[in-house]
């Protein structure tokens, strides 16, 4: 039996007998984004090709051959708009130009020229709640009297109280303090308020103004006339508001659609309106024949249970939403059990893949968010004086995390670094902290770190400034010391490294078309152990994928062991260890 990561194991027990399946074969002519492999590219963080600390287009497409290398189908690139960078690209001024930290537009245009000759598509964040402060509507609706028609581009509304001095309700921003500010009026006297769910500098859009949707519309189309292939869309949730904008209790971090949980700024039905509209534009773009040609929608839809989520991928709809509810799920078999059950059942109940993601821009690389308390609070940022994750620990779960993952049909996205292994930045003084949730909170707030850990720049060579992120020594946020014995360079080629075992497991996952695949849930599945299988799409092979969540080692059944996120002990799984075994020649179909 032959290990991809660790050489050779022995043979054991006999394999017991397939139940039922939990998720059907899908087609074998699917278009490409059923089962796509996407990696997410920060673009402050990926390469620096001009040395001032700061990633670049031109950077962005130097690397794209080792994304290539990795084995992933597709890019998705965060905002790399026109931006003061108040929310790190996510408040844009202008949709149809490139920052010039970034670049041009035409080295927009290269990048998506040469991602394509190297048989990688493209998709672009899409940013569509709100706009920077700076974008120029907003300046004119500054500019203009309560009332016309530069306000109604956004959300203005006349303040509470006998002079207008509250605001209009209790709204919380996501990133700490009221998500209501007041503008004075043209003539200087305090004037109306403005919503913004997020930072101040970040205004709501009036999604119910059709200037409003006949704008994105133009924005869809300029980037789908470039090339790109699809869009992921930031708060896809979060664009419509109940019109009554009622007073409300509870986290505004959370669209939990049970009964008395829904929130009025939250999974609104009419962004169901807007999606099916944007998925017409879409289809314009494919060519007849050809589900290559298909560009795609990904939902950031942080919606609760599965079966509100799913109504984001719903024929008409979009085509992907991220899986958030997996990359939440503390390890613990029972939890992922459960997810892995309810996302099928509800996403294959309207037709549309499940898509899996463990780590972002938005929250603790899951190197280190395995690592902390797996019960209670769970920070979304650490700092130096907060207790420390084993770094041990972490790596040897996320490799078994990601190895359960890969496994599993549907897409999948990954965050760039995590093939490396990288963790958390948990150390970062907080002088170098940049994002708006540190500033806005004082640190008084769960979330008061903010995000900046997550988002450090790769590590690419070892002895290199900057670790081969640029060719200088600046760094926009400071890499940790962690990082230099992680570098691309001390990975690459090296058997067991985390580089290798993501390679292996693509290069696997493509020739098999497991994203593809039937799952079944097996023998060996238990309050120990999540165990499943995976016939390929291609119908050729059948593979067990057990993760061991016990304290001791758990036997396999008979069979080839493919891969392993960790060594094996004496041919047995040792705790926090995933391993794909294929399965006698019965099995197979």
């Amino acid at each position: 039996m032959t290990c991809a990561a660790y050489g050779k194991v022995g043979r054991v027990t006999d394999a017991p007998a397939l139940p039922d399946l939990v998720h059907p074969a899908d087609s074998p002519d699917s278009p490409w984004w059923r089962d796509a492999v996407i990696y997410q590219i920060y673009p402050r963080s990926w390469s620096d090709s001009d040395g001032d600390g700061i990633g670049d287009l031109p950077g962005i497409t130097a690397r794209l051959p080792y994304l290539r290398d990795l084995g992933v189908d597709a890019v998705w690139l965060s905002p790399f708009y026109v931006s003061p960078m108040n929310d790190a690209g996510y408040d844009v001024a202008d949709y149809r130009d490139i920052d010039p930290r970034f670049g041009t537009l035409h080295d927009a245009e290269v990048l998506i020229d040469t991602a394509h000759a190297l048989g990688l598509k493209v998709l672009v964040d899409l940013v569509p709640n709100h706009t920077s402060s700076e974008h120029e509507w907003f300046r004119a609706a500054l500019a203009a009297e309560p009332g016309s028609p530069e306000r109604a581009r956004y959300i203005f509304r006349e303040g509470a109280g006998p002079h207008g001095d509250l605001p209009p309700n209790n709204w919380r921003s996501v990133f700490g303090g009221r998500g209501w500010s007041r503008v004075p009026d043209p003539d200087g006297t305090p004037g109306q308020w403005y919503l913004h769910i997020f930072d101040t500098t970040q205004p709501d859009v009036n999604w119910e103004n059709e200037e409003v949707r006949a704008e994105y519309d133009d924005i869809l189309r300029f980037w789908l006339d470039r090339g790109v292939d699809g869009f992921r869309v930031d708060v896809a949730h979060g664009l419509v508001k109940d019109q009554t904008f009622p007073d409300t209790t509870g986290s505004m971090h959370t669209a939990e659609n049970a009964p008395g949980h829904r929130m009025p700024m939250w999974d609104q039905d009419g962004v169901h309106d807007i999606y099916r509209r944007w998925r017409r534009i879409l289809d314009e773009y494919t060519v007849p024949g050809d589900p290559d040609s298909e560009r795609i929608l990904c939902a950031e839809a942080w919606v609760q249970p599965e079966e509100a989520l799913a109504r984001y991928v719903r024929p008409d709809e979009m085509h992907q939403a991220f899986n958030f509810e997996f990359l939440d799920t503390r390890w613990d078999p029972a939890g992922y059990r459960h997810v892995i059950t309810e996302s099928y059942r509800s996403n294959d109940a309207v037709g549309a893949p499940t898509t899996w993601v463990l780590s972002n821009h938005d929250v603790l690389r899951h190197a280190t968010r395995l690592a902390v308390a797996q019960e209670g609070y769970r920070p979304n940022g650490i700092g130096a004086d907060d207790p420390q994750p084993d770094p041990e620990l972490g790596l040897r779960r996320a490799r078994a995390a990601t190895t359960m993952m890969l496994a599993l049909p549907g897409g999948a996205y990954v965050y760039q670094g995590e093939e490396l292994g990288l963790p958390e930045h948990t150390t970062m003084p907080d002088e170098w902290r940049q994002d708006p949730i540190f500033h806005r909170t004082k640190g008084t707030d769960e979330f008061a770190l903010g995000r900046d850990g997550c988002r450090v720049p790769m590590a690419w060579a070892k002895d290199e400034p900057s670790l081969g992120f640029g060719p200088s020594a600046k760094t926009w946020l400071p890499q940790p010391e962690a990082y230099a014995a992680l570098a691309v360079d001390q990975q690459d080629g090296v058997p067991g490294s985390t580089l290798s075992l993501y390679r292996d497991l693509l290069a696997y996952r493509r020739k098999h078309r497991f994203g593809h695949g039937a799952l079944a849930w097996h023998e060996l599945d238990g309050p120990e152990a999540l165990a499943f299988t995976n016939t390929s799409g291609d119908g050729t092979r059948t593979v067990l994928c057990l993760t061991n969540f016990g304290d001791e080692p758990a036997s396999l059944p008979n069979g080839d062991v493919i891969i392993s996120s960790g060594p094996l002990d004496d041919g047995r799984v040792p705790t926090d260890t995933t391993v794909w075994l294929r399965l006698p020649t019965g099995h197979d179909r």
